[in-house]
């Protein structure tokens, strides 16, 4: 009995892994939690350097002595943590860029307020004895230029006859008149530009002049906002040109 027993110790010494021969299933289990441990953490996309080396390590300690992890299994996972690591720091120095452009915006935008600026659309703001400015957008030269001005319920008030014109920016000043003669109310007015090109009358967009009031950030759903006097609010990429 003596003899046996220091025949079995001697064996495990020798062999750090002879008890896997009567605990296989142990063994499996070991391994199976292993590789559920980096797929979970793969999967979280959380994966730190000093975690993957130590769930390598932990895999090869518990690694199947008759079927071990081959130096293409090592590769190809060393390859794995390299992509996940990669697009990691792309997507931190992606973030950061934005960050960075999305601050230099917010500094010009700051900057803007209490100035007129040129801003593409179609609605101008008439103040109390005021005027409204701004330039047709003509693409080609046109035989006769036209700005129509209407108001709050689709009402024609006044058309701007600019005549001939080249292609450019064909500015233009409505000086808050109805046909008439008569001076309308301050409010919002729509501005339509349309221009005769090869005898067909094409619209054509326009830019309005109009004074910054306050500027509002984006909160992460809108973009950077510029408010103008008279309650219109406008993207800030739709600023064309500060006055």
């Amino acid at each position: 009995m003596t003899t046996s027993t220091t025949s079995t110790t001697s064996t495990t010494q020798n062999n750090p892994y002879a008890f896997l021969n009567n605990n296989t299933s142990t063994t499996t289990g070991n391994a199976a939690s292993s590789a559920a441990s980096i797929a979970a953490a793969s999967s979280a996309m959380s994966l730190g350097q000093a975690d993957f080396l130590k769930l390598m390590t932990t895999q090869m300690t518990h690694q199947d002595p008759n079927n071990p992890m081959t130096n293409g299994d090592f590769l190809s996972q060393m390859a794995q943590f390299g992509t996940v690591s990669g697009i990691q720091g792309l997507q931190s120095s992606f973030a950061t860029f934005a960050s960075s452009i999305q601050s230099e915006q917010a500094s010009q935008a700051t900057g803007l307020i209490g100035h007129e600026v040129s801003v593409t659309g179609t609605q101008g703001i008439l103040a109390a004895g005021g005027n409204v400015t701004g330039n047709v957008n003509l693409a080609s030269s046109a035989t006769d230029v036209t700005v129509a001005v209407t108001d709050s319920t689709g009402a024609l008030v006044k058309t701007l006859d600019l005549g001939a014109q080249s292609a450019g920016k064909i500015p233009f000043t409505w000086d808050g008149t109805n046909t008439a003669g008569t001076m309308l109310s301050p409010g919002t007015y729509k501005i339509q530009a349309a221009a005769m090109v090869n005898g067909t009358s094409a619209a054509q967009t326009t830019n309005i002049n109009s004074t910054v009031q306050s500027v509002t950030m984006p909160n992460g759903t809108t973009n950077m906002q510029v408010n103008l006097v008279g309650g219109n609010s406008v993207d800030f990429s739709q600023v064309q040109q500060i006055l």
